[in-house]
């Protein structure tokens, strides 16, 4: 859906009403494209004292193609400032961070991007190197909305043993892939590193493998099947019987395979698991997408809207995993993927059946990953935001505004950025990162 004000605002006029009443002013987000590089410009890299991770950062930023620099040159421009803050492990250490930020966060490019790496606070030795880990999150929260001109600000934890499988996560965050993704944690290792896996072809990383995408007919499921077929996977777009012409167009056009089946059937399961082994031995990643909204305050709510909307956003997704684990058809480094939202974080006036269900992906994300972390799967789950599809369209004009301007972009996000999102969790080189929820929400003011 459109958004009328973000195009008024890019107007001479437009521009000159919202700097003189002091209006939300949405920048333009640079997005991915695959005929650009996946960074223009130059990261300064740089690293407190007694940090340990600048060598392996400026390895893997080099092998991805992106121009570094150790050093502030006056007048010079950085697309991406990287503080390794890993050795920080005092209050009084948290110095470092103001002494690199302040002279350099005016040199940051239109849509920058700007990482803080540290260690795991809960993995620290000591009480005083887990506070001043800790606090990074403050920081990086609280300059992800000063930024910002379309910039962008993350904190990524890497514990112990893990420092080889950051380069995907880098890449992902220094890059346009990440244009509605900001002042997000993101933990690398956290439950136990697992190989990275070699990618052959950087524009094709997915070459090879399967990619099952439910509720893929429209939206986001049709932005994410997009987005795997492009990075090379073979997609089978799973959907309900009523959108089977839908389905059908979409994996046409993207050489990929239909599967129509209503997920909350009995059978459904098995079904998928039979389709899946016969066709193609197993699967490599699993994108539980599907998902639906039946709204109303918990006092008006019907039983039946709650069961099919608890059943198809979480008990499907549950049931569906659960036998493909137990045929053995998610193969070594597999990938499972669910949709939470904002609404299961913050909650939402009128979704109590909603926010139940995706705070339940929550809880199954960080349940399974523990589990199959030996069996080489990982899994996490992005968590949108307000993103601009049809679905929008129901929203009251007053709460749809509201729901575009309340984040540090001013604006909604597109399908695309949690395709994108999806993608990188789904790399092959992603491997040590498990157990997140993302948020693709353009750092959303309602939750944390």
């Amino acid at each position: 859906m459109s958004d009328r004000y973000q195009a008024l605002a890019h107007t001479q006029v437009g521009k000159l009403v919202v700097k003189n009443l002091g209006l939300p002013n949405p920048p333009r987000l640079e997005r991915y494209t695959p005929d650009s590089a996946l960074v223009e410009g130059t990261v300064l890299v740089a690293a407190a004292p007694s940090s340990t991770l600048g060598d392996q950062l400026m390895a893997d930023l080099s092998a991805s193609g992106i121009s570094t620099a150790r050093s502030q040159v006056d007048g010079a421009t950085y697309r991406g400032l990287v503080l390794d803050a890993t050795g920080i492990d005092s209050t009084a250490g948290l110095g470092e961070v103001q002494a690199f930020f302040t002279p350099v966060l005016r040199s940051l490019a239109r849509s920058g991007r700007v990482l803080v790496i540290g260690t795991p606070p809960e993995n620290a030795a000591d009480d005083g190197r887990a506070i001043a880990q800790r606090a990074l999150e403050g920081v990086t929260r609280s300059l992800g909305k000063e930024v910002g001109r379309g910039a962008t600000v993350q904190l990524l934890y890497v514990a112990t043993g893990a420092e080889a499988g950051m380069r995907s996560t880098l890449d992902f965050f220094l890059s346009p892939k990440s244009a509605y993704v900001s002042g997000q944690v993101v933990r690398i290792g956290a439950s136990g590193t697992i190989g990275v896996a070699p990618v052959r072809d950087p524009l094709r990383p997915l070459d090879g493998k399967v990619a099952l995408v439910t509720g893929a007919s429209r939206g986001l499921g049709a932005a994410m099947a997009r987005t795997l077929h492009r990075d090379g996977a073979t997609v089978v777009g799973l959907d309900v019987p009523a959108l089977a012409g839908d389905l059908k167009a979409l994996l046409d056009e993207l050489d990929g395979e239909s599967l129509v089946l209503d997920i909350t059937a009995k059978d459904a399961p098995q079904r998928t698991a039979a389709y899946l082994s016969s066709h193609h031995g197993g699967v490599d990643v699993v994108v539980h997408n599907a998902g639906i909204t039946r709204d109303k305050r918990l006092q008006n709510m019907n039983p039946q809207n709650w069961d099919l909307v608890i059943d198809i956003n979480v008990g499907a997704p549950q049931r569906i995993t659960a036998e493909l684990l137990a045929q053995g058809l998610i193969r070594g480094n597999g990938r499972v993927l669910a949709v939470s939202s904002i609404a299961g974080i913050a909650g939402n006036n009128g979704q109590t059946n909603y926010a139940a269900s995706k705070a339940g992906v929550i809880g199954f994300v960080h349940d399974l990953a523990g589990r199959v972390a030996t069996d080489d799967i990982t899994v996490n789950a992005v968590a949108p935001g307000f993103i601009e599809t049809d679905m929008v369209k129901t929203i009251p004009l007053t709460v749809r505004e509201a729901g575009r301007r309340m984040n540090s972009m001013a604006q909604g996000g597109l399908p695309i950025d949690v395709a994108e999102t999806i993608a990188w969790l789904a790399h092959p080189g992603s491997s040590a990162v498990t157990g997140n929820v993302v948020r693709v929400c353009g750092q959303s003011l309602l939750g944390a």
